[in-house]
């Protein structure tokens, strides 16, 4: 896959889903903002291509206190969400702000998501199987395949998949997969 086409499709795509979108994030802001102490969006250090720390947007959907490690190894990750909380993340619309990210160029729309700073298994893994390579993605291969239900190396080995496999066509899958299960609510588990 040419990899400036992949870009210049990125920022174009971003571009108009920001201005479609631009009333549904204003009603979000608002919302997060009425139902929890704290600031609507959430910057999360995430792991980008090459093993490089980056500032990623998420409508933040835990309370300001909660520890910033992955949801599955917090004691009681339900005790963390906010009001709205479950329902951004289970819609999906918390990653709405990740737009700025594929605009600015530390993600894309397919790719491996990125892996929060502290996931050094996760990393790890990604890097012995060269899937660091990739610009992480809003969704991909992993989160069509199994998302939350997927072990780490399982996650890696369809990181890895797209690696080798990836194409116009199989980001165009992936996007379409990623619409359907989104609106299935599928495959969340938190």
């Amino acid at each position: 896959m040419n990899l400036s086409g992949k870009r210049s499709s990125d920022l174009v795509l971003a571009l108009i889903c920001a201005m479609t979108f631009i009333p549904i994030l204003s009603v979000l802001v608002i919302m997060v903002r009425l139902t929890s102490p704290g600031p609507a969006i959430f910057w999360s250090d995430r792991v980008g291509q090459r093993n490089r720390i980056f500032k990623m947007p998420k409508f933040r959907t835990m309370r300001v206190d909660t520890p910033a490690v992955a949801t599955h190894l917090l004691a009681d990750p339900e005790k963390a969400l906010t009001p709205i909380g479950s329902f951004l993340r289970r819609s999906s619309l918390d990653e709405l702000p990740q737009l700025w990210s594929i605009l600015k160029g530390d993600m894309s729309f397919v790719g491996p998501r990125p892996a929060l700073f502290n996931q050094y298994d996760l990393i790890a893994l990604r890097v012995q199987c060269g899937v660091d390579a990739l610009v992480p993605g809003l969704t991909g291969w992993a989160q069509v395949n199994g998302r939350d239900a997927l072990s780490i190396e399982d996650k890696v080995q369809f990181d890895l998949q797209y690696l080798q496999r990836r194409s116009f066509l199989m980001d165009m899958e992936i996007l379409y997969m990623t619409f359907i299960k989104v609106l299935r609510r599928a495959e969340v588990s938190h």
